[in-house]
Protein backbone atom coordinates (compact mmCIF):
# COMPACT_ATOMS: atom_id res chain seq x y z
CA UNK A 1 0.00 0.00 0.00
CA UNK A 2 1.61 3.36 -0.98
CA UNK A 3 2.07 6.01 2.06
CA UNK A 4 2.56 8.48 0.00
CA UNK A 5 0.32 10.68 -2.62
CA UNK A 6 0.70 12.37 -5.10
CA UNK A 7 -0.04 15.36 -3.47
CA UNK A 8 2.39 14.96 -0.67
CA UNK A 9 5.32 14.62 -3.48
CA UNK A 10 4.55 18.10 -4.73
CA UNK A 11 4.52 19.62 -1.70
CA UNK A 12 7.48 18.04 -0.95
CA UNK A 13 8.85 19.99 -3.92
CA UNK A 14 7.36 23.42 -3.14
CA UNK A 15 8.71 23.42 -0.19
CA UNK A 16 12.19 23.64 -1.62
CA UNK A 17 10.95 25.96 -4.23
CA UNK A 18 9.30 28.04 -2.05
CA UNK A 19 13.48 28.23 -0.13
CA UNK A 20 15.24 28.87 -3.68
CA UNK A 21 12.42 31.82 -4.36
CA UNK A 22 13.29 33.28 -0.67
CA UNK A 23 17.09 32.66 -1.60
CA UNK A 24 16.32 34.22 -4.95
CA UNK A 25 14.99 37.35 -3.27
CA UNK A 26 17.79 37.45 -0.77
CA UNK A 27 20.15 37.59 -3.65
CA UNK A 28 18.86 40.79 -4.74
CA UNK A 29 18.43 41.87 -1.08
CA UNK A 30 22.29 41.55 -1.00
CA UNK A 31 22.72 43.20 -4.65
CA UNK A 32 20.89 45.95 -3.10
CA UNK A 33 22.83 45.85 0.25
CA UNK A 34 26.27 46.47 -2.06
CA UNK A 35 25.17 49.58 -3.70
CA UNK A 36 23.64 51.20 -1.12
CA UNK A 37 26.89 50.61 1.15
CA UNK A 38 28.56 52.54 -2.53
CA UNK A 39 25.63 55.49 -1.70
CA UNK A 40 26.54 55.95 1.84
CA UNK A 41 30.51 55.86 1.35
CA UNK A 42 30.03 58.87 -1.23
CA UNK A 43 27.87 60.67 1.18
CA UNK A 44 29.83 60.05 3.71
CA UNK A 45 33.14 61.77 2.31
CA UNK A 46 30.48 64.58 0.29
CA UNK A 47 29.59 65.10 4.05
CA UNK A 48 32.91 65.57 5.41
CA UNK A 49 33.95 67.66 2.69
CA UNK A 50 30.85 70.04 3.32
CA UNK A 51 31.50 70.27 6.43
CA UNK A 52 35.13 71.97 6.00
CA UNK A 53 33.48 73.99 3.15
CA UNK A 54 30.94 75.52 5.51
CA UNK A 55 33.19 76.02 8.93
CA UNK A 56 35.63 77.60 6.66
CA UNK A 57 32.97 80.48 5.63
CA UNK A 58 33.56 78.60 1.93
CA UNK A 59 37.46 79.11 2.13
CA UNK A 60 38.38 75.51 2.14
CA UNK A 61 37.16 72.65 -0.44
CA UNK A 62 35.18 74.96 -2.59
CA UNK A 63 36.37 72.34 -5.76
CA UNK A 64 36.70 69.40 -3.76
CA UNK A 65 33.18 69.33 -2.42
CA UNK A 66 31.39 70.37 -6.00
CA UNK A 67 34.20 66.80 -7.56
CA UNK A 68 32.31 64.95 -4.49
CA UNK A 69 29.25 65.71 -5.66
CA UNK A 70 29.48 64.36 -8.92
CA UNK A 71 30.40 61.18 -7.33
CA UNK A 72 27.43 61.09 -5.02
CA UNK A 73 25.54 62.23 -7.98
CA UNK A 74 26.66 58.94 -9.96
CA UNK A 75 26.36 56.65 -7.07
CA UNK A 76 22.67 57.50 -6.91
CA UNK A 77 21.91 56.99 -10.20
CA UNK A 78 23.44 53.58 -9.52
CA UNK A 79 20.97 53.02 -6.73
CA UNK A 80 17.64 54.33 -7.82
CA UNK A 81 18.67 52.07 -11.27
CA UNK A 82 19.14 49.28 -9.59
CA UNK A 83 15.81 49.49 -6.79
CA UNK A 84 13.60 50.22 -10.26
CA UNK A 85 14.74 46.77 -11.64
CA UNK A 86 14.70 44.72 -8.46
CA UNK A 87 11.59 45.79 -6.80
CA UNK A 88 9.56 47.73 -9.27
CA UNK A 89 9.48 45.12 -12.06
CA UNK A 90 5.82 44.51 -12.09
CA UNK A 91 5.97 42.21 -8.77
CA UNK A 92 6.04 44.61 -6.38
CA UNK A 93 5.28 41.97 -3.63
CA UNK A 94 7.84 40.28 -3.73
CA UNK A 95 10.04 42.27 -1.03
CA UNK A 96 9.32 42.83 2.33
CA UNK A 97 7.32 45.16 3.48
CA UNK A 98 9.44 46.58 5.66
CA UNK A 99 12.72 46.24 3.92
CA UNK A 100 10.67 48.31 1.10
CA UNK A 101 9.33 51.38 3.45
CA UNK A 102 13.06 51.63 4.57
CA UNK A 103 13.30 51.77 1.06
CA UNK A 104 11.13 54.49 0.99
CA UNK A 105 12.08 56.41 3.45
CA UNK A 106 15.53 56.83 2.08
CA UNK A 107 14.49 57.92 -1.37
CA UNK A 108 12.39 60.66 0.12
CA UNK A 109 15.66 61.99 1.78
CA UNK A 110 17.48 61.63 -1.66
CA UNK A 111 14.46 63.13 -3.48
CA UNK A 112 15.33 66.50 -1.53
CA UNK A 113 19.12 66.29 -1.12
CA UNK A 114 19.40 68.52 -4.50
CA UNK A 115 17.69 71.44 -1.79
CA UNK A 116 20.18 70.85 0.58
CA UNK A 117 23.44 70.94 -1.67
CA UNK A 118 21.88 74.41 -3.09
CA UNK A 119 21.66 75.48 0.88
CA UNK A 120 25.53 74.30 1.54
CA UNK A 121 26.44 76.19 -1.76
CA UNK A 122 24.71 79.37 -0.99
CA UNK A 123 26.10 78.97 2.43
CA UNK A 124 22.39 80.26 4.22
CA UNK A 125 23.05 76.91 6.75
CA UNK A 126 25.54 76.01 9.03
CA UNK A 127 28.08 73.40 9.37
CA UNK A 128 25.99 71.13 12.36
CA UNK A 129 22.82 71.42 9.87
CA UNK A 130 24.65 70.44 7.33
CA UNK A 131 26.06 67.41 9.43
CA UNK A 132 22.63 66.49 10.94
CA UNK A 133 20.69 66.36 7.57
CA UNK A 134 23.51 64.12 6.04
CA UNK A 135 23.41 61.96 9.48
CA UNK A 136 19.66 61.52 8.43
CA UNK A 137 20.41 60.14 5.51
CA UNK A 138 23.09 58.11 5.95
CA UNK A 139 20.74 56.66 9.16
CA UNK A 140 17.96 55.96 6.75
CA UNK A 141 20.22 54.04 4.28
CA UNK A 142 21.65 52.16 6.97
CA UNK A 143 18.18 51.03 7.91
CA UNK A 144 17.33 49.50 4.69
CA UNK A 145 21.03 47.50 5.09
CA UNK A 146 19.17 46.73 8.85
CA UNK A 147 16.04 45.69 7.13
CA UNK A 148 17.26 43.30 4.87
CA UNK A 149 19.29 41.40 7.54
CA UNK A 150 16.57 41.35 9.25
CA UNK A 151 14.45 39.67 6.46
CA UNK A 152 17.38 37.23 6.08
CA UNK A 153 16.28 33.46 6.09
CA UNK A 154 19.60 32.21 5.32
CA UNK A 155 22.14 31.92 8.72
CA UNK A 156 25.38 32.07 6.59
CA UNK A 157 24.18 35.16 4.87
CA UNK A 158 23.04 36.63 7.80
CA UNK A 159 26.06 35.92 9.91
CA UNK A 160 27.40 38.09 6.85
CA UNK A 161 25.07 40.77 6.63
CA UNK A 162 25.06 41.10 10.59
CA UNK A 163 28.96 41.78 10.43
CA UNK A 164 28.34 44.05 7.65
CA UNK A 165 25.85 46.35 9.00
CA UNK A 166 27.86 46.34 12.25
CA UNK A 167 30.74 47.52 10.36
CA UNK A 168 29.01 50.24 7.74
CA UNK A 169 27.82 51.69 11.64
CA UNK A 170 30.73 52.19 12.98
CA UNK A 171 32.14 53.50 9.57
CA UNK A 172 29.30 55.95 10.22
CA UNK A 173 30.50 56.98 13.71
CA UNK A 174 33.83 57.23 12.16
CA UNK A 175 32.24 59.71 9.47
CA UNK A 176 30.32 61.60 12.23
CA UNK A 177 33.85 62.07 13.87
CA UNK A 178 35.52 62.93 11.21
CA UNK A 179 32.75 66.01 10.47
CA UNK A 180 32.86 66.98 14.17
CA UNK A 181 36.48 67.05 14.19
CA UNK A 182 36.39 69.05 10.68
CA UNK A 183 34.21 71.41 12.22
CA UNK A 184 36.09 71.73 15.19
CA UNK A 185 39.38 72.47 13.20
CA UNK A 186 37.71 74.57 10.88
CA UNK A 187 36.67 77.14 13.21
CA UNK A 188 39.89 76.85 14.74
CA UNK A 189 38.70 76.01 18.51
CA UNK A 190 36.76 72.98 20.65
CA UNK A 191 35.27 73.19 23.79
CA UNK A 192 34.02 70.46 26.43
CA UNK A 193 31.18 69.23 25.32
CA UNK A 194 32.47 68.91 21.22
CA UNK A 195 35.44 66.60 22.75
CA UNK A 196 32.94 64.72 24.86
CA UNK A 197 30.89 64.29 21.80
CA UNK A 198 33.76 63.10 19.77
CA UNK A 199 34.76 60.57 22.30
CA UNK A 200 31.38 59.03 22.48
CA UNK A 201 31.92 58.75 19.14
CA UNK A 202 34.73 56.55 19.67
CA UNK A 203 33.14 54.29 21.88
CA UNK A 204 30.32 53.57 20.11
CA UNK A 205 32.34 52.55 16.95
CA UNK A 206 34.54 50.23 19.67
CA UNK A 207 31.34 48.77 20.16
CA UNK A 208 30.08 48.43 16.33
CA UNK A 209 33.52 47.06 15.39
CA UNK A 210 33.51 44.35 18.29
CA UNK A 211 30.10 43.38 16.70
CA UNK A 212 31.52 42.93 13.86
CA UNK A 213 34.41 40.95 14.40
CA UNK A 214 32.07 38.46 16.53
CA UNK A 215 30.27 37.84 13.07
CA UNK A 216 33.00 38.12 10.17
CA UNK A 217 35.54 35.61 9.30
CA UNK A 218 38.88 35.16 10.10
CA UNK A 219 40.21 36.18 6.74
CA UNK A 220 38.27 39.09 7.43
CA UNK A 221 39.20 40.21 10.95
CA UNK A 222 42.99 39.68 10.08
CA UNK A 223 42.33 42.62 7.56
CA UNK A 224 41.00 44.66 9.97
CA UNK A 225 43.75 43.56 12.48
CA UNK A 226 46.41 45.28 9.92
CA UNK A 227 43.93 48.51 9.85
CA UNK A 228 43.93 49.10 13.23
CA UNK A 229 47.99 48.13 13.22
CA UNK A 230 48.93 50.26 10.28
CA UNK A 231 50.34 53.67 10.44
CA UNK A 232 47.44 55.60 9.48
CA UNK A 233 45.25 54.50 12.85
CA UNK A 234 48.26 55.92 14.55
CA UNK A 235 48.26 59.26 13.01
CA UNK A 236 44.67 59.08 13.91
CA UNK A 237 44.79 57.92 17.31
CA UNK A 238 47.42 61.28 17.60
CA UNK A 239 45.18 63.76 16.55
CA UNK A 240 42.73 62.15 18.95
CA UNK A 241 44.76 63.27 21.41
CA UNK A 242 45.54 66.77 20.43
CA UNK A 243 41.90 67.28 20.27
CA UNK A 244 41.44 66.27 23.91
CA UNK A 245 44.01 68.25 24.94
CA UNK A 246 42.66 71.15 23.25
CA UNK A 247 39.04 71.20 25.22
CA UNK A 248 39.55 74.12 27.26
CA UNK A 249 38.76 76.27 24.02
CA UNK A 250 42.38 77.06 22.78
CA UNK A 251 42.86 78.64 19.32
CA UNK A 252 44.24 76.32 17.02
CA UNK A 253 45.46 76.81 13.00
CA UNK A 254 42.44 76.10 10.63
CA UNK A 255 44.62 74.56 8.31
CA UNK A 256 45.17 71.64 10.41
CA UNK A 257 41.45 70.47 9.42
CA UNK A 258 42.92 69.58 6.59
CA UNK A 259 45.04 67.46 7.82
CA UNK A 260 42.57 65.94 9.88
CA UNK A 261 39.82 65.60 6.68
CA UNK A 262 43.06 63.39 4.97
CA UNK A 263 44.16 61.53 8.28
CA UNK A 264 40.61 59.96 8.72
CA UNK A 265 39.74 60.16 5.16
CA UNK A 266 42.43 57.28 4.90
CA UNK A 267 41.40 55.36 7.28
CA UNK A 268 37.78 55.61 6.16
CA UNK A 269 38.95 54.53 2.62
CA UNK A 270 40.72 51.57 4.51
CA UNK A 271 37.43 50.56 6.11
CA UNK A 272 36.09 51.00 2.67
CA UNK A 273 38.20 47.87 1.67
CA UNK A 274 36.94 45.89 4.00
CA UNK A 275 33.56 46.68 3.20
CA UNK A 276 33.95 45.68 -0.14
CA UNK A 277 35.58 42.24 0.96
CA UNK A 278 32.52 41.91 3.09
CA UNK A 279 29.98 43.00 -0.15
CA UNK A 280 32.20 40.81 -2.38
CA UNK A 281 31.65 37.35 -0.07
CA UNK A 282 28.03 38.62 0.25
CA UNK A 283 26.83 38.17 -2.84
CA UNK A 284 29.11 35.21 -3.75
CA UNK A 285 27.10 33.34 -0.87
CA UNK A 286 24.32 34.70 -1.82
CA UNK A 287 25.05 32.86 -5.33
CA UNK A 288 26.48 29.77 -3.87
CA UNK A 289 22.99 29.17 -1.46
CA UNK A 290 21.14 29.71 -4.34
CA UNK A 291 23.03 27.17 -6.72
CA UNK A 292 23.33 24.77 -4.25
CA UNK A 293 19.48 24.50 -3.90
CA UNK A 294 18.66 24.35 -7.70
CA UNK A 295 20.96 21.68 -7.04
CA UNK A 296 19.27 19.86 -4.14
CA UNK A 297 15.90 20.48 -5.88
CA UNK A 298 17.35 18.62 -9.00
CA UNK A 299 18.21 15.82 -6.67
CA UNK A 300 14.86 15.51 -4.92
CA UNK A 301 13.78 15.17 -8.45
CA UNK A 302 15.63 12.67 -9.84
CA UNK A 303 15.45 10.59 -5.95
CA UNK A 304 11.35 10.75 -6.43
CA UNK A 305 12.00 9.35 -10.23
CA UNK A 306 14.23 6.55 -8.70
CA UNK A 307 11.54 5.61 -6.33
CA UNK A 308 8.69 5.52 -8.49
CA UNK A 309 10.58 2.69 -10.45
CA UNK A 310 11.12 0.81 -7.49
CA UNK A 311 8.27 -2.46 -6.13
CA UNK A 312 7.40 -1.62 -2.59
CA UNK A 313 9.05 -4.51 -0.28
CA UNK A 314 7.29 -6.23 2.58
CA UNK A 315 6.87 -5.09 5.79
CA UNK A 316 5.43 -2.14 7.39
CA UNK A 317 7.19 1.63 6.31
CA UNK A 318 8.13 3.29 8.88
CA UNK A 319 6.45 6.77 8.33
CA UNK A 320 5.41 9.33 10.94
CA UNK A 321 2.40 7.72 12.28
CA UNK A 322 5.02 5.27 13.66
CA UNK A 323 7.91 7.17 13.94
CA UNK A 324 9.38 7.18 17.43
CA UNK A 325 11.12 10.31 17.20
CA UNK A 326 8.26 12.46 16.54
CA UNK A 327 5.87 13.46 19.77
CA UNK A 328 2.98 11.39 19.96
CA UNK A 329 0.84 10.82 23.37
CA UNK A 330 2.61 12.30 26.16
CA UNK A 331 4.14 9.72 28.61
CA UNK A 332 3.86 6.70 26.41
CA UNK A 333 6.73 4.19 25.58
CA UNK A 334 4.42 2.27 23.37
CA UNK A 335 6.27 1.91 19.96
CA UNK A 336 7.80 -1.52 20.24
CA UNK A 337 11.86 -2.66 19.18
CA UNK A 338 9.95 -4.52 16.95
CA UNK A 339 8.03 -2.88 15.00
CA UNK A 340 10.27 -0.30 15.25
CA UNK A 341 12.91 -2.79 13.13
CA UNK A 342 9.54 -4.30 10.95
CA UNK A 343 9.54 -1.17 9.69
CA UNK A 344 13.18 -0.48 8.63
CA UNK A 345 13.17 -1.96 5.46
CA UNK A 346 14.30 -0.50 2.77
CA UNK A 347 11.46 -0.01 0.83
CA UNK A 348 11.08 2.69 -1.60
CA UNK A 349 8.08 4.21 0.67
CA UNK A 350 10.63 4.51 3.84
CA UNK A 351 12.92 6.00 1.25
CA UNK A 352 10.23 8.57 0.74
CA UNK A 353 10.26 8.82 4.27
CA UNK A 354 13.73 9.64 4.45
CA UNK A 355 13.49 12.03 1.97
CA UNK A 356 10.89 14.14 4.22
CA UNK A 357 12.68 13.78 7.42
CA UNK A 358 16.03 15.03 5.66
CA UNK A 359 14.27 17.97 4.48
CA UNK A 360 12.85 18.65 8.13
CA UNK A 361 15.79 18.07 9.77
CA UNK A 362 17.27 20.96 7.18
CA UNK A 363 15.02 22.98 7.98
CA UNK A 364 15.40 22.84 11.98
CA UNK A 365 19.14 23.32 11.17
CA UNK A 366 19.06 26.00 9.44
CA UNK A 367 16.19 27.84 11.73
CA UNK A 368 18.67 27.10 14.69
CA UNK A 369 21.41 28.53 13.13
CA UNK A 370 19.52 31.54 11.88
CA UNK A 371 18.54 32.21 15.62
CA UNK A 372 22.08 32.66 16.45
CA UNK A 373 23.02 34.98 13.66
CA UNK A 374 20.16 37.07 14.52
CA UNK A 375 20.85 37.60 17.87
CA UNK A 376 22.75 40.80 17.33
CA UNK A 377 19.66 42.26 15.13
CA UNK A 378 17.09 41.50 18.22
CA UNK A 379 19.91 43.20 20.65
CA UNK A 380 19.96 45.99 18.27
CA UNK A 381 16.07 46.38 17.88
CA UNK A 382 15.68 46.33 21.99
CA UNK A 383 18.12 48.95 22.07
CA UNK A 384 16.29 51.07 19.54
CA UNK A 385 13.32 50.67 21.10
CA UNK A 386 14.71 51.16 24.74
CA UNK A 387 16.09 54.47 23.29
CA UNK A 388 13.00 55.37 22.10
CA UNK A 389 11.24 54.69 25.20
CA UNK A 390 13.67 57.02 27.44
CA UNK A 391 13.55 59.20 25.19
CA UNK A 392 9.55 59.86 25.79
CA UNK A 393 9.23 59.04 29.07
CA UNK A 394 12.14 61.64 30.01
CA UNK A 395 11.90 63.84 26.95
CA UNK A 396 15.85 63.22 26.13
CA UNK A 397 17.37 63.66 23.27
CA UNK A 398 18.66 60.21 21.57
CA UNK A 399 22.18 60.46 22.81
CA UNK A 400 21.38 61.16 26.69
CA UNK A 401 18.78 58.15 26.38
CA UNK A 402 21.82 55.62 25.09
CA UNK A 403 24.34 57.31 27.41
CA UNK A 404 21.80 56.49 30.09
CA UNK A 405 21.68 52.89 29.10
CA UNK A 406 25.40 52.54 28.74
CA UNK A 407 25.47 53.84 32.47
CA UNK A 408 23.00 51.59 34.02
CA UNK A 409 24.75 48.41 32.22
CA UNK A 410 28.19 49.65 33.44
CA UNK A 411 26.31 50.20 37.02
CA UNK A 412 24.67 46.12 37.06
CA UNK A 413 27.96 44.85 35.18
CA UNK A 414 26.06 43.55 32.34
CA UNK A 415 25.56 43.88 28.19
CA UNK A 416 24.10 47.40 27.06
CA UNK A 417 21.25 44.94 25.42
CA UNK A 418 20.63 43.53 28.48
CA UNK A 419 19.21 46.33 30.14
CA UNK A 420 17.35 47.24 26.93
CA UNK A 421 15.78 44.31 26.84
CA UNK A 422 14.13 44.71 30.39
CA UNK A 423 13.35 48.23 29.56
CA UNK A 424 11.28 47.17 26.81
CA UNK A 425 10.08 43.87 28.90
CA UNK A 426 8.96 46.47 31.66
CA UNK A 427 7.24 48.97 29.35
CA UNK A 428 5.23 46.35 27.87
CA UNK A 429 4.34 44.97 31.61
CA UNK A 430 3.07 48.87 32.04
CA UNK A 431 0.81 49.36 29.15
CA UNK A 432 -0.65 45.77 29.32
CA UNK A 433 -1.34 46.54 33.25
Amino acid sequence: MATYSEATKRFLLAAKHAEIQALNQLASNCRLVTTVAEMIHQLQRERGASNIFLASKGLRFSQHRMQQVDQSRLAEGQLRSQLKSLYLGGDENAANMRLLASITMALQGLDNLPMLRQQIEDRSLTALSSTQAFCRLIGGLLTVIFEAADVASDPAITRILVALFNFLQGKEYAGQERAWGAIGFAETHFDSSMCKRLKSLQQDQDHSFDIFTAFACPTINAQWEQVLASEMHQDVLRLRSMIQQLADGSPIDGQISEVWYDVTTKRIDAMKDIEETLTAALVDMATKRVTEADAELKNHRQRLKSLEQQSTQSGSPLTMLFDPQIPGLRGSESVTANHIAEAENLSAHRSFYDLLCDQSEHIKTMSAELDEARRAIIDQKNIDRAKLLLMQQWQLTEEKAYRRLQKSAMDQNCRLADVAAKVVKAAAKVSSS
